[in-house]
């Protein structure tokens, strides 16, 4: 099997797409790697293909790099098309759609996976196409704001409910994210939960001593993320309270921030680094599709305190503390797992426990189930025509 699968190289979504190309590589998948947006870096780039090559040349179809994974190859093609939510109307990302369809095409794939569905609203396939949805300005906006979506990003919304409807099969992360994507466009059709998957990020040593401080690690500017709450329950808290990521968003958004310790916005080895001195990991995020960054800390074996919203519930029910969203009951479910060293190190081994459940290999396998439906359901032009 031969897929085409688009990302980008700015958030999560790379780590998800590197991580699933390996391990579909590891059962025979072949992966065309398509990246919308700028450039991977020299480090992404080798994390993918094995090898650090300079970056493309920006043009349409620009050319390969390819690495071999265990079994199957990997191929990185650096398109230069733009990202939709850097973009100020839908003309360039129906656009991009198109020259999407067109590299499927000239590589002969079998299904395209879009990373992002918007893409999935120009692009007529003869041949099998999912949309992973892992998070969309209008679901962020019903969530974030209290008012209706603004005008400046509804055509966003249009072309993503476009994009949802053309695909053959749509998945989410998680099935509360599923619920939410469903009910926000009416989709006719169920939306698949298949859960993300991470490697750690490095081995778990249960004999490292577990740091008396607080870590918190995402957009801070990010409202859904109530850095501010958590700020507030730094004041009262008898131990550090570190938070690593950005403060200013892409469109300007800012936050100032007064007693949590700002790390700024850390890369994988001083994440994991943070991780390594088992803190208290702390999320207090009333939006989230899955959460990668709390999947890490429960890794290396850190006690959760998170929000009590529906996707965490599903991922992390009985190995967490919950916390409603109210700062008082933050600073006191911190401060009792400080005191409680037994609690706070069952915890932890609980979180680290259920985390197994959450590898790319599971994610690839279950991904893998859904193409051989979907490509059996509707074969490729090109193979009928054979």
């Amino acid at each position: 099997m031969k897929l085409l699968l688009t990302t980008d190289a700015v958030g999560g979504v790379w780590q998800y797409t590197t991580e699933l190309a390996h391990a579909l590589a590891a059962q025979g998948v072949e992966s065309v790697v398509a990246v919308l947006g700028p450039s991977p870096t020299a480090d992404q780039r080798a994390t993918l293909v094995g090898h650090a090559a300079a970056p493309a040349a920006v043009r349409l179809r620009p050319p390969e790099q390819t690495g071999r994974g265990p079994l199957a190859p990997i191929t990185l093609i650096d398109t230069g098309l733009p990202l939709d939510w850097m973009c100020d109307s839908a003309a360039p990302v129906r656009a991009a759609g198109l020259a999407i369809a067109a590299l499927a095409a000239d590589h002969a794939v079998d299904l395209v996976q879009f990373n992002m569905p918007t893409l999935a609203a120009a692009a007529t396939l003869p041949i099998p196409s999912i949309a992973v949805t892992h998070g969309c300005v209008a679901t962020w906006w019903a969530h974030a704001r209290s008012t209706p979506l603004a005008a400046d990003y509804r055509w966003h919304r249009a072309l993503t409910a476009d994009g949802l409807v053309a695909v053959d099969r749509v998945v989410a992360p998680s099935a509360a994210y599923a619920a939410i994507v469903a009910d926000h466009y009416q989709l006719a059709r169920p939306v698949l939960a298949i859960h993300n998957g991470r490697s750690p990020l490095r081995s778990f040593d249960a004999a490292a001593p577990m740091a008396d401080v607080a870590l918190t690690v995402g957009r801070l500017w990010d409202g859904v993320k109530n850095a501010a709450l958590l700020d507030g329950a730094a004041a009262r808290l008898p131990i550090p309270f570190l938070a690593a990521g950005a403060t200013r968003g892409p469109h300007g958004e800012t936050i100032a921030l007064s007693h949590l310790r700002e790390l700024g916005q850390l890369g994988a080895d001083a994440i994991a680094a943070h991780l390594a001195r088992r803190p208290i990991f702390v999320s207090a995020a009333s939006f989230e599709p899955f959460g990668l960054a709390v999947l890490e800390a429960a890794q290396a074996g850190c006690a959760l305190v998170l929000a009590d919203n529906p996707v965490f519930r599903e991922l992390w029910d009985g190995a967490a503390t919950f916390v409603a969203l109210d700062g008082e009951r933050w600073c006191t479910a911190i401060e009792a797992l400080v005191l409680d060293t037994d609690r706070r190190r069952a915890l932890g081994e609980a979180a680290r426990v259920r985390a197994v459940r959450y590898t790319p290999e599971a994610t690839a396998t279950q991904m893998l189930a859904l193409y051989r439906e979907v490509i059996a359901a509707r074969p490729p032009q090109r193979q009928a025509a054979a």
